[in-house]
């Protein structure tokens, strides 16, 4: 409701400043949906007009709705305003039948107490000026500190969910964005969105990418070496409204599908097609219809067998498997994927394991797998993961006459610049994140052969004779340094001198106990 007001007032102020005319959305009177005049078959014109009596009755002037309106009000009278009055006008706020009023239908306003309302208004306000100040100071786009605070309370609140769900980091979403460099007009996907953190990774790289092409200077690398802005001032209105319609989220947890939603408006979005859907159950049909899926699905879980989509061909109920095959089944042709995946199906010797490697080795290009250290989804979770990336080339019914994938590009990152504890705390340098895209995107099947080193190239051939593991230490050799030591008589002695000093050795046999006697046993034994 604060950044509504202040966007609405913002809108206001510069269309009178260029002479245009401006709807606010706190102009007039909303009617609640219960209050609104339906007509009936059987009305007569009396009681269609009582009707309209009774929808006037309940008329609410919208301005009284501002934020800057009803933060002056007293505390009691605030709590009954804002329960009875401001939150159902939020949750119809894009009209009865948009996707974020659909989404809010069952959301409950929970603030019981009315000082507990009134802290609540004031620490907005205290933040809201503390981003404005550090707008002005430090050059960062308003809409991106606030999309980053935002994003910050979401880290707080966001524990592992009951479905295995956790939020991923958004250093390593850039990392994923950077690597696949969506485009405007790409239709982009997360069949498993959770808070929406990868369709707004997209958002950014791509509003990024255009600032940068219509001449914006002033963007700085953030401290992981990104650069990123929200702010969609470059953007034409076509071009704005061809990125609205080119993200679309899906999510089986209804909190985290009304969290994304937000987090999406709150950078800049203002209707996200983020939707409550079970992306693997019979009831979700799309196929071949994105350019680009990425995702971190759940890899805990597993479903019942009578729940999944007939078209997906793996005889397993993990959903680890299950989503990385749909979104395979996602991709249009020539459509690119990054998935995040627990590291077991790199190397699971099950059955579907090896049936899902090798599709992805033959009907896919599988460009990169990168392994993360196991300590990136710390506190949530401490599993080892990987970073998959392909792109489809043969659809699941097509004859093979060539597999797709001609080589696979590895690289084993140690560290992302942060402490792999459950702190996570910021260390110097931004890890391996810079290093693995300049390789990636240097990337040489003929140079990049040696095996020893951080990253290298793995022909088909190699992968197709180790049963399709995908497994890095399977191809990776490791260097030993031949370790020359001193003779242990001599060790020996060093040892000695160390307790005794410069003894003659009629003195130092006449020891008769300590540590002195058995290191001179022990010499006696080497010789």
């Amino acid at each position: 409701m604060k950044r509504l007001d202040e966007l609405d007032l913002k809108h206001q102020s510069n269309a009178e400043w260029a002479g245009e005319t401006y709807n606010s959305k706190f102009e007039g009177s909303w009617i609640p949906p219960e209050y609104r005049a339906r007509k009936d078959g059987n009305d007569t014109d009396a009681d269609w007009a009582k009707k309209l009596e009774d929808e006037r009755r309940y008329a609410i002037d919208k301005r009284s709705l501002r934020w800057s309106e009803f933060k002056r009000m007293q505390a009691e009278e605030m709590l009954l305003h804002v329960q009875s009055k401001v939150f159902p006008f939020l949750k119809d706020l894009n009209g009865a039948e948009s996707n974020f009023a659909h989404h809010m239908k069952n959301a409950v306003f929970i603030i019981p107490k009315p000082a507990l309302l009134v802290e609540a208004v004031k620490a907005i306000d205290e933040i809201f000026e503390v981003m404005e100040k550090d707008s002005k100071e430090k050059g960062q786009a308003f809409q991106d500190i606030q999309g980053d605070v935002y994003e910050f309370l979401l880290s707080e609140i966001a524990t592992a969910g009951k479905n295995g769900q956790f939020r991923t980091p958004r250093h390593i979403i850039k990392l994923m964005v950077e690597l696949v460099q969506p485009q405007l007009g790409h239709k982009i996907a997360d069949p498993a969105c959770g808070s929406g953190g990868f369709l707004l990774g997209a958002y950014q790289f791509i509003v990024t990418q255009l600032a940068i092409k219509a001449g914006a200077t002033s963007l700085a690398p953030d401290e992981d070496g990104f650069v990123r802005t929200s702010v969609a001032a470059a953007l034409t209105e076509k071009a704005q409204g061809v990125l609205a319609s080119s993200l679309w989220g899906y999510d089986i947890d209804s909190t985290m599908v009304r969290l994304g939603l937000m987090n999406l408006m709150m950078h800049g979005l203002d209707e996200p097609h983020i939707d409550y859907k079970d992306t693997l159950s019979k009831s979700y049909t799309e196929e071949a219809e994105y350019d680009i899926v990425m995702a971190n699905p759940p890899f805990t879980g597993s479903i019942d067998k009578g729940d999944i989509n007939e078209n997906l061909q793996l005889a397993t109920t993990k959903t680890e498997l299950l989503f990385v095959e749909n979104i395979y089944r996602l991709l249009k042709k020539g459509g690119t994927a990054c998935v995040i995946v627990p590291q077991g199906v790199l190397f699971g010797s099950g059955g579907a394991f090896k049936t899902l490697r090798q599709l992805l080795v033959e009907r896919c290009d599988l460009k990169a797998v990168i392994t993360l250290p196991s300590g990136v989804f710390k506190p949530y979770a401490g599993v080892s993961t990987a970073i998959l990336l392909f792109t489809k080339v043969w659809g699941p019914k097509d004859k093979i006459t060539k597999p797709a994938t001609e080589h696979v590009w590895f690289y084993e990152m140690s560290t992302d610049g942060y402490s792999l504890d459950d702190k996570r705390t910021k260390e110097e340098g931004f890890g391996d994140l810079q290093d693995i895209i300049a390789r990636y995107h240097a990337r040489n099947a003929e140079a990049d052969t040696d095996r020893t080193a951080k990253c290298f190239v793995v022909p088909r051939g190699d992968i197709e004779a180790q049963g399709y593991s995908l497994s890095l230490s399977g191809y990776k050799q490791d260097l030993f340094d031949e370790v020359h030591y001193d003779a242990p008589g001599a060790i020996l002695d060093r040892l000695l001198r160390a307790e005794v000093g410069n003894v003659n050795d009629t003195d130092l046999a006449k020891v008769q106990s300590g540590i002195v006697r058995e290191l001179l046993a022990l010499k006696g034994m080497v010789g």
